[in-house]
């Protein structure tokens, strides 16, 4: 299967996804990770960029895009010239799954990726597609306005027990972005995570996401 996962920020798709990811590519699958947003060309903002290609091959993504968007600012991006980079990476890698981030996340730019995701991922443009899933990123997901609108909860879970070692390992490529904890954005924090939302079934790790749409196949 294709899988094409829509990261905000580099960090976002490993803090959200990174176990299903790897587990998802032991199994032989082709993950496509689409960074949407990055900096001005600082010498920061191009270490985050290495970064996060380290993080990738540590998960066994096959291919890393960069759309480049205005980081922070993406929200003031004109809607046609937002889409348009989503629409022509999703007709090209044709998933069969795509992960996109919550929408109700506190970060403007998460809510502007997730609905930019869900524009180019209409079935017109994705005919294999059989199932979207949103997934929360610590720091953005828990720190919203907690109603309806925002609040982040899940219906969906995947065991990655045995691929919480290559998760951190990844996001310990992300030298830039780690905290000490207890900030969320810390390896004792996304851990932590894993075990409450593997608690939730009785098993030792997971993810968690909200299955926007699938389905059905008997």
């Amino acid at each position: 299967m294709n899988v094409l996962v829509f990261a905000p920020h580099n960090d976002d798709e490993t803090i959200g996804v990174g176990g299903t990811i790897a587990k998802m590519a032991k199994a032989g699958h082709r993950i496509t990770v689409c960074e949407v947003t990055s900096g001005p060309p600082t010498p920061i903002a191009l270490k985050v960029v290495e970064e996060a290609k380290a993080a990738h091959a540590v998960l066994g993504v096959a291919e890393s895009v960069f759309l480049k968007l205005p980081v922070v600012d993406m929200h003031l991006t004109p809607t046609r010239d937002k889409n348009k980079p989503f629409i022509e990476l999703v007709k090209r890698v044709q998933p069969d799954i795509a992960f996109i981030p919550h929408h109700g996340d506190l970060h403007t730019d998460h809510g502007t990726t997730a609905g930019s995701a869900m524009v180019a991922l209409r079935p017109m443009n994705a005919s294999n597609l059989k199932a979207i899933y949103a997934y929360e990123t610590l720091s953005e997901s828990e720190w919203n306005v907690p109603d309806g609108a925002h609040a982040f909860i899940p219906n969906t879970w995947c065991d990655i027990s045995d691929t919480m070692d290559i998760k951190l390992k990844a996001m310990a490529c992300y030298e830039t972005q780690l905290r000490p904890f207890p900030h969320p954005r810390s390896i004792e924090a996304i851990e932590a995570q894993a075990k409450v939302r593997g608690s939730t079934l009785c098993i030792e790790r997971a993810e968690a996401f909200i299955q926007l749409r699938g389905m059905m196949t008997f």
